[in-house]
Order: structure tokens, then sequence, then C-alpha cells
């Protein structure tokens, strides 16, 4: 079962910033839904508190977490020692979606180095805190980030990614809304 905590404690701070990745699982309320679970890299996690962090969310394909987190709010992060020690560390809590030109996001927004095609912030209030071994987990050497999606987000500028995100990110596969559809009212 692990250790369970209540809080993100010092060492596991650390932890969570030595990583590279980090996984983000959500799900549907209903029982045919799909369960999601998204890799995440880049310098995009920040820890907000000992029970809050965020990550900064990129354009992408999918708004899984986002339509998951509108109907339920559960969200579990995910991190995985490829190096060092063995350690799998998992969040468990609830989540709230930043969208761009709110009173949140300029709060939240200063706290990350920018990143091209930066869609949403994704906060999540952390109730418990798992530390499993990770015993099974391989060795893998970190060499560098992938600059496609970087590349991509200027080449298309961000008023392209933007009306990209009003048009094609609104709904789960299970066509659950994304906070994008609950706003595309109040973007004029």
């Amino acid at each position: 079962m692990g250790k369970q905590f209540s809080s993100i404690l010092p060492e596991y701070k650390e932890f969570i910033q030595r990583q590279h990745i980090f996984f983000v699982g959500s799900a549907p309320v209903s029982e045919t839904g799909h369960v999601n679970i998204s890799p995440k890299g880049y310098d995009s996690f920040r820890i907000l508190s000992d029970h809050q962090v965020a990550y900064l969310d990129l354009a992408g394909s999918g708004n899984e977490t986002s339509a998951h987190i509108i109907e339920n709010g559960r969200v579990t992060i995910m991190f995985c020692a490829f190096e060092g020690e063995p350690c799998v560390l998992k969040l468990y809590g609830t989540g709230a979606v930043v969208l761009p030109d709110t009173k949140r996001w300029h709060e939240l927004y200063p706290l990350f180095n920018p990143l091209p095609g930066a869609r949403q912030i994704i906060v999540v209030d952390v109730h418990m805190v798992q530390h499993t071994c990770g015993f099974a987990v391989p060795f893998m050497t970190y060499t560098s980030e992938r600059e496609k999606l970087k590349d991509v987000a200027i080449q298309m500028g961000e008023e392209a990614l933007r009306k990209y995100a009003y048009e094609k990110n609104l709904e789960s596969i299970d066509g659950l809304p994304t906070a994008f559809a609950l706003n595309k009212n109040n973007r004029t």
C-alpha cells in the first residue's frame, strides 16, 4: 500500500523538483468513460504549498483532464524516479482549471517560465500523498526535452493557438465539456 501522508513533505518536494516528467491521471464518473493518463514535460510544474500544486498545461489535441476536473474534480499526479533511488510518488487531489486572461491566471502564470502554447493552468488541492517503492521502474537517462511542441506553438502563434483551443478543445473523447466550452460564451 505504500506510505500515505496528508501533505507534501520537504523530501518529496525535493524529489518532485528533480523530475523531468510527471503523469496526470483523471477519469469521468461514467463506467463506460475513458480513463486518461497524460505525460507532461518541460519545466511546467510548481509546488504552491504543502497542500497545493499547479502545472502549466500546453496546447494539445486533447483536453481530457479539463473535462474530468469540470465533471468531478478528481485528479492524480504521479512522479517516478528513473534515476537514483527508486520511488513512485502520487499526489491525489481535487483540481481546478485556470484559463488565460483571468485574475487567477495573472496570479499564477508569473510562477512559470514562459512556454509557447500555454493553454491553461491546472491547480490541484492535494488531500493525500502516497509514496511507494518503485522497485520495478526501469532506469532511464534524461537526454533533453523535445522541442516539437514549442516549435509548433511558435509557428502557429498565440492567437491561432487560442482559436484552436476554443474550436478543438471543447470536449473530452466521451463528450464532456471542458473549461473552454464553458467559457466560450464569455469569449468575444
